[in-house]
């Protein structure tokens, strides 16, 4: 089944789930959002898919779920946003070279403490954790969350930026650490068409 167009125009830039997760609202670096590709539980259960959290067999369960418990559909997107808002107040200040909230983190333990609850580990070249049984509607987010706790015990933590033309949070996997964008494609190519225009302007008052 295809994604909704809202989920499938975005770019998944982060290098880690729980920041591609933060990354589904758009803006400049700073300041308030302009977009946001999560408007509802579907959107939710596509983007779980596009980002690889959700197998299409595992997204299909969902929605049977939310089609028949809508107000439980409701309340784990809200859950969800509020998940996204907490991730954003861990990872944004780290991206500025800042220390979270101790608030921010004991949430996540707990949200991290309730998907390890619902977890089986299965044997792949090593052990780890799935969630291939759980029919909950909040199964969306445990794959996410558990991300976010990887990030932050196995880093690296010194690696992690912000976009310099939006607010996007990415792993910076560079050699020599320098990336600044989220894409060149996107944010690079657009300060190389201000910079080119800028020289323009100079050589033309010359």
């Amino acid at each position: 089944m295809e994604t909704d167009e809202g989920v499938r125009r975005m770019h998944l830039v982060g290098g880690n789930l729980a920041l591609d997760f933060i990354n589904t609202r758009t803006g400049p670096p700073v300041g308030p959002t302009d977009d946001d590709v999560l408007t509802g539980y579907p959107g939710l259960v596509d983007w779980g898919v596009y980002a690889g959290a959700l197998t299409d067999t595992e997204a299909a369960a969902m929605r049977r779920l939310s089609r028949s418990d809508p107000d439980g559909a409701h309340a784990a997107f809200v859950r969800a946003q509020r998940t996204r808002d907490n991730l954003d107040e861990i990872f944004r200040p780290l991206a500025a070279g800042e220390s979270p909230s101790a608030r921010a983190l004991a949430q996540l333990r707990d949200d991290e403490a309730d998907a390890l609850a619902h977890a089986q580990l299965e044997r792949g070249s090593t052990f780890g954790w799935a969630w291939r049984d759980d029919r909950t509607l909040a199964r969306p987010l445990r794959p996410v969350t558990h991300a976010a706790v990887q990030l932050l015990t196995d880093g690296p933590l010194d690696r992690i930026k912000g976009c310099g033309g939006c607010r996007f949070i990415f792993v910076d996997e560079s050699k020599n650490r320098s990336r600044r964008w989220c894409s060149m494609d996107d944010c690079g190519t657009t300060e190389k068409i201000r910079r080119y225009v800028a020289a323009r302007r100079t050589r033309a008052t010359r």
